[in-house]
């Protein structure tokens, strides 16, 4: 299985596979008639709480994702999401943060592809 992740807000392909959101809140600007999404996994994303402690801040990164990995395997979210991507050959995480390097979609790639 594919697993690549990508900005919400960056064009549609066909190559993309399943498309996946994984954030809590639905992107500003975004028509969901147009987005292309095949599932919204909002149980995959950080908690408000979470969120809003990171705050994208690349510093906090590394202690951003020690606390949502703990998360995501309390919820049991991350099993979930094991499941549905296990179903295709190519998915597509989708998220809306500006910091390409520093988000939740990163996390779930490379938990995704252990």
């Amino acid at each position: 299985m594919e697993v690549k992740i990508k900005r919400i807000y960056e064009a549609y392909a066909p190559t993309d596979g399943y498309r996946i959101l994984v954030d809590r809140l639905w992107p500003r600007g975004i028509k969901k008639e147009t987005a292309h999404v095949d599932l919204w996994l909002k149980e995959a994303a950080p908690s408000n709480e979470l969120r809003k402690w990171f705050g994208h801040v690349p510093e906090k990164f590394a202690d951003f994702c020690s606390r949502y990995e703990a998360e995501l395997k309390s919820s049991g979210s991350l099993s979930a999401l094991k499941k549905v991507a296990g179903q295709h050959d190519s998915v597509t995480l989708l998220y809306a943060a500006k910091d390409m390097e520093h988000n939740n979609a990163v996390v779930l790639q490379r938990l995704l592809t252990q």
